[in-house]
């Protein structure tokens, strides 16, 4: 197993940090955080422009057919940089469910619009009985006729705010098994009896709460089969975790890079706090979360760019979450200790790496969750 990036990668590692200096300066970040859309169409259109949506889609449908450590590397530049926008939500995870599920009239229809930005995707998963397994999803999508009716709530949805479509996870058929019986649905975000609120707090990107009051979807919109979409979402989820990890060691990365600047400049009783053992053991704890979170997320890249026995990816994606979520939570809460009052001085960019590292800390599982499935996983 050999972890180091190869010419190529190295290459788009260097022309995305090239990009994102100049288009994704943190000030711009503040200024679409602030926005109400926390979005930037101009941003979206010039990122469509260099390839970086359809990455992850096969050449038939205008992608690249790029390997998702190809992907990972880029995700760690935009980590890095706290790149805003869907293009996770979008590309990245819907695109990888697309993929799995979608027919391939589907598949044509939605991925070259993905890729080039045209078109704006999220899924529509977690409910108010919070929770990311199967056992939560208790949003109804009735029969009717050539259609579903779908009657329920999605809570802290991501990007449904500028969405054009939602891919809806739907309970079809009741069972004892909780996997069972669950369908996936592209929903129109116009769809009368649909409605989104943006929900608020101290949040990394806008969330939102989807009411579905008896909204009517045609039975072409199902993506997979009836009943079987809780299985269906393994795979991409699993990939989708994963380049989410990458983004989350990009921002460990810079919030050590930041710590570690701010505590060499930064002088007090006559030397930079840098020398003090305390502030060093912050740093170097910072150093410790950096190094475990990107390794175990590039050898989760590697077992499923080798298609590794489904049971291994399983736990490579859930082991990389548990422990990256909480290596970008602490990176925050140690830069934090060594920067004191100015960390949260919104006029220095400390907060808003704070504010996304608690957000992204649950989004497709947290630890507890992520390490509850590696233990059914083990059979413990």
């Amino acid at each position: 197993m050999d972890l180091s990036l190869t010419e190529e990668q190295q290459m788009l590692k260097s022309s995305a940090r090239d990009f994102l200096n100049k288009e994704c300066p943190w000030k711009v970040v503040k200024e679409i955080d602030e926005s109400e859309t926390g979005f930037s169409a101009e941003l979206y259109r010039k990122i469509a422009e260099l390839g970086w949506l359809g990455m992850i889609f096969p050449e038939a449908y205008g992608g690249m057919s790029s390997s998702l450590t190809d992907v990972g590397v880029l995700y760690e530049e935009m980590g890095q940089a706290l790149l805003p926008g869907p293009h996770f939500t979008s590309s990245i995870l819907c695109g990888s469910i697309i993929l799995e599920t979608g027919t391939s009239e589907q598949k044509q229809q939605l991925l070259p619009a993905i890729g080039q930005g045209e078109k704006i995707l999220t899924l529509a998963l977690t409910e108010p009985d919070y929770g990311w397994g199967p056992e939560c999803i208790h949003l109804s999508a009735t029969p009717k006729g050539g259609k579903f009716v779908l009657n329920g709530t999605k809570l802290f949805t991501h990007d449904a705010q500028i969405a054009n479509q939602i891919i809806c996870v739907a309970r079809t058929r009741e069972s004892k098994n909780p996997a069972a019986g669950i369908s996936l649905f592209l929903v129109d975000k116009e769809s009368p009896g649909l409605s989104c609120r943006s929900l608020t707090g101290f949040l990394g990107e806008k969330l939102n709460e989807l009411t579905f009051n008896s909204v009517e979807v045609p039975a072409a919109n199902m993506l997979g089969k009836k009943d079987n979409g809780w299985s269906a979402l393994t795979k991409p989820l699993n990939r989708a975790i994963v380049v989410l990890c990458c983004y989350m060691v990009g921002g460990c990365q810079h919030l050590l890079d930041m710590t570690v600047e701010y505590a060499q400049r930064r002088v007090q009783f006559g030397q930079p706090i840098a020398a003090f053992q305390w502030v060093q053991s912050y740093i170097i704890g910072q150093a410790n979360h950096l190094e475990k979170a990107r390794w175990i997320t590039y050898e989760a890249l590697w077992k499923l760019d080798a298609n590794k026995p489904q049971q291994e990816q399983d736990e490579a994606a859930s082991l990389a979450k548990a422990v990256t979520s909480e290596a970008f939570h602490e990176c925050g809460h140690l830069g934090h200790e060594v920067h004191a009052g100015i960390g949260v001085d919104k006029k220095y960019p400390l907060y808003l790496y704070s504010k996304k590292a608690k957000t992204l800390y649950s989004y497709l599982g947290d630890p507890y969750y992520h390490r509850k499935r590696v233990a059914q996983i083990l059979e413990l």
